[in-house]
């Protein structure tokens, strides 16, 4: 983490006054919640519509914080305590960020895309900690204020970090990439979240691409090649980065080949080795996401040999494919961090061509953030599941009334129930599960389906 003095944080960012009689004063970490400040930390408070944290500074230092920033607009600054002033809180801890990463001797791996950005992360990380001292993003650190504090918390000694990149709209992944300035960068896959805010795939393809933006000139760029809308900008790209393609076709620099689905995860091959790795995670898009990896690490002289241990290794945040055990003996899949029609269709297709299981059931909810188009997508979720291959469906919500509307096109209706409140479901849900069945859980994070999980466990 960040360890610098309030004298060397005044070169750093501007600052409006003077620090000279807290000067050699060290600050050691940063946090923006004074509940959870430890001793030596940096407090920075943000001035909200609702709440301002500039009132929680006095109680911050007095838990241990070595210093505050403090925005100039808000009066009564406390004099008798070591503060910081700076124009603007949030970005004095972006420029703090920058300033910071500038100073590190590190590389620095950057992953976007629209579904699979923290498998990838997890991913990454374990294949490049076979060599390297990593540091990864935490949780969902991944915005204008999450990766700043990421940076803040990278050790100096740390030789690459895995920094995850989100956004809602155009220009975000530009302003995160130009401040974590990557070595190399990851474009998952380009799918429909957030249609909602830039109205068509092709706006998040122009949104996610700004991660070029960042990118030093003798850097790797690995996208998903089997996805048109990013092929057709990297035809014709003229940049002197290294653009290196995954997927699942033989198009691509790199591609899997003898993939056997497990009921626990996959092994596969890929076209440049003849090793066989083992992914301790259910699904072809899991597979897809560590081939991604898998270019970059490379690019890292980590060789395939190694690959092999480090990805067998692999933990996922949870509710990402989580395997779980429920009451009566079933299977979970708990994948109810987010949900897409790209993501879902990836979930129905990985519990249908899962071997080992009498019955398999999906339990569906709304997937939220797809604009003027939501009710189509949802409709065709439900056309798109095999009758043959999945024995019942649930949903849960007011969209979800259209997955089963189009669900019970292609199943007979008493394979499809549709409930708008948690319990109801989770009592129906028990009826149909003993310990030859196994239900996949996925929608969008609002709609809170772990709760379903928790219901048959």
């Amino acid at each position: 983490m960040i360890k610098r003095t309030l004298n060397d944080i005044a070169e750093m960012i501007q600052i409006e006054n003077d620090l000279s009689p807290y000067g050699k004063k060290e600050i050691q970490g940063v946090s923006i919640n004074s509940r959870e400040i430890t001793p030596g930390q940096l407090f920075i408070p943000f001035k909200g519509e609702r709440t301002d944290g500039h009132q929680y500074v006095s109680d911050a230092i007095e838990k241990g914080a070595a210093a505050a920033f403090w925005q100039e607009d808000v009066p009564n600054p406390p004099t008798h305590l070591p503060i910081i002033i700076v124009k603007d809180t949030l970005t004095a801890l972006q420029e703090l960020a920058r300033a910071y990463r500038n100073q590190l001797s590190i590389k620095v791996v950057g992953i976007t895309g629209s579904n699979g950005k923290t498998t990838t992360k997890d991913m990454m990380a374990n294949l490049l900690a076979l060599k390297y001292k990593v540091q990864k993003t935490e949780g969902n650190y991944n915005n204008h204020i999450g990766l700043p504090l990421t940076i803040l918390a990278l050790e100096e000694r740390t030789e690459v970090a895995v920094l995850e990149m989100g956004m809602s709209g155009k220009g975000e992944i530009d302003f995160l990439t130009k401040l974590a300035r990557p070595d190399a960068t990851i474009i998952t896959n380009i799918g429909e979240s957030h249609l909602q805010d830039l109205g068509s795939r092709e706006g998040i393809a122009e949104a996610k691409l700004e991660i070029i933006n960042g990118l030093k000139s003798d850097g790797l760029m690995v996208y998903m090649g089997d996805e048109p809308l990013l092929r057709n900008y990297f035809d014709s790209y003229e940049g002197q980065a290294t653009v290196k393609t995954f997927g699942r076709t033989e198009q691509n620099d790199l591609y899997p080949v003898n993939i056997q689905q497990l009921d626990n995860g996959s092994k596969f091959q890929v076209n440049a080795s003849e090793v066989e790795f083992t992914l301790p995670i259910l699904g072809m898009h899991n597979v897809l996401n560590a081939l991604s990896a898998m270019i970059v690490a490379q690019h890292f002289n980590v060789s395939f040999a190694e690959m092999e241990a480090g990805l067998v290794k692999v933990r996922l945040t949870n509710m990402r494919m989580e395997i779980l055990q429920g009451q009566n003996g079933e299977k979970i899949i708990n994948d109810a961090y987010n949900a897409s029609p790209t993501s879902t269709q990836a979930s129905i297709e990985l519990l249908a061509n899962l071997p080992g299981y009498k019955k398999k059931i999906l339990v569906l909810g709304d997937m939220l953030e797809l604009g003027a188009d939501e009710e189509r997508f949802h409709e065709e979720i439900g056309l798109s599941i095999c009758a043959e291959n999945i024995d019942a469906v649930f949903t849960y919500g007011r969209l979800g009334h259209l997955i089963a509307k189009g669900a019970k096109e292609v199943l007979s209706e008493d394979r499809v129930f549709a409930f708008d409140e948690k319990a109801p479901l989770i009592e129906e849900l028990k009826k149909h599960v003993n310990d030859e069945t196994i239900v996949l859980v996925k929608a969008s994070r609002g709609m809170k389906l772990e709760e379903v999980v928790e219901g048959l466990q």
